[in-house]
């Protein structure tokens, strides 16, 4: 009988592919990673550790199942949070569940199941894995869920072949009111628990109170874009595949601006704590139309932001990946330079997949959309699937 590590974090999630996973037939034991303590710019009441280790304990009880604990809070810190608060420094927006997945859940907790003398690991997430043979050689492939609504893939879009090659994910093929109802019949404690949001480990957040623990507050201005600012625009359609490179770094470069191509409306606490496409927290009212972030100029201390969702600087035709920064989970697939190929491509998780060309290069990989993507971010992960299947991914640099 295999024996089987599965992070329980005490939500109906993993308390489901807990459940799953003894009634298929393997050795089950529970072990719960503690990550997180500091309560600074965490929101009250949004499932604190302390309380996820209860019901945690409990479902692993109802189940009659081992129940360990971990605690993995200061790797998790400089593995996480860390570069967290490094890259927003820099006026980047990092994706820290997809760093958390790579970092921690598929490689700590790995280490940790192992001396527990795990076959494989399981977590609760909504995707799928096949086993491909290719010329004898055995070859994951890393699937979105079943259900559209909750695929966690994206999230997943860092793991390797190897980390793939240890890990089940029980939910793949079921969807949420699914999971919600086994849990009822089950009587699990979880099982009207509502679902974590934020990030991941920490929490729900007041993300300048919360980077405030490293990075200072200070004042500074926020310059309104007009929306007839001069930008290049360019076609809902698909650049020649003999394209020149000249044109594929126009096409992706991001729109920059000096505060005299606006005017002042207000001010900010400091440009760090912001990310281009986002509309709360600006504080400027009394515009025709909602202010989103457009760009960050963190070295100046400058917040640039323009109105309604379809100012010219706010959509954009394309983004570039640095060559070192790209990452292959079908490493079989990996593209030469010079070739093109046309995927699927979502830049934030819950985004329906979009059309695009990626083009190789020696200096990295541009991704050119069909249609402009609202809120390219620096920072954060794009991923691109053949189908449902996700082949690579690489963090944004412009």
């Amino acid at each position: 009988m295999k024996k089987v590590v599965i992070g329980l974090s005490g939500g109906v999630d993993s308390s489901v592919a807990a459940y799953m996973l003894k009634k298929q037939g393997y050795d089950v034991i529970a072990l719960f990673m503690k990550n997180w303590h500091d309560t600074r710019g965490v929101l009250k009441g949004d499932c604190p550790w302390d309380e996820d280790v209860l019901f945690a304990e409990m479902v692993a009880k109802k189940l009659k199942i081992p129940f360990h604990t971990i605690d993995l809070s200061e790797q998790y810190r400089k593995r996480v949070v860390d570069y967290m608060f490094s890259e927003y420094e820099k006026g980047r927006t990092p994706n820290p569940d997809v760093l958390c997945n790579r970092e921690v859940k598929f490689d700590l907790f790995v280490k940790e199941a192992k001396k527990l003398g795990a076959d494989k690991v399981a977590t609760g997430h909504y995707s799928r894995i096949e086993e491909l043979n290719i010329e004898g050689k055995t070859i994951y492939r890393l699937l979105a869920g079943k259900d559209s609504n909750k695929d966690q893939s994206y999230f997943l879009c860092q793991l390797s072949q190897e980390q793939l090659s240890i890990s089940i994910f029980p939910l793949g093929e079921i969807d949420k009111p699914e999971v919600r109802k086994i849990a009822e019949e089950q009587n699990l404690a979880t099982a009207a628990r509502k679902d974590s949001q934020g990030i991941c480990f920490v929490g729900k957040v007041d993300l300048p109170v919360f980077l405030q623990q490293k990075l200072k507050a200070k004042k500074g201005d926020t310059i309104e874009i007009p929306k007839d600012i001069d930008v290049l625009s360019f076609p809902n359609s698909y650049p020649d595949d003999d394209v020149s490179d000249e044109k594929l770094s126009e096409m992706t470069r991001p729109v920059s601006f000096d505060p005299s191509d606006g005017n002042k409306a207000g001010d900010h606490t400091g440009a760090h704590f912001f990310t281009v496409g986002q509309r709360k927290g600006i504080n400027i009212g009394g515009k025709p139309e909602p202010l989103f972030v457009i760009q960050l100029d963190v070295k100046n201390n400058i917040l640039f932001v323009g109105q309604g969702h379809n100012h010219p600087a706010l959509n954009r035709k394309g983004l570039f990946i640095p060559r070192g920064e790209d990452h292959w989970i079908r490493e079989d697939l990996k593209m030469k330079p010079r070739e093109t190929w046309e995927m699927l491509v979502r830049i934030r998780y819950r985004q329906p997949l979009q059309k695009a060309k990626l083009f190789a290069r020696s200096e990295g990989i541009y991704i050119i959309f069909m249609d402009l993507q609202r809120g390219i971010t620096p920072g954060q992960f794009a991923a691109w699937y053949d189908k449902d299947e996700l082949i690579g991914s690489g963090v944004i640099y412009a």
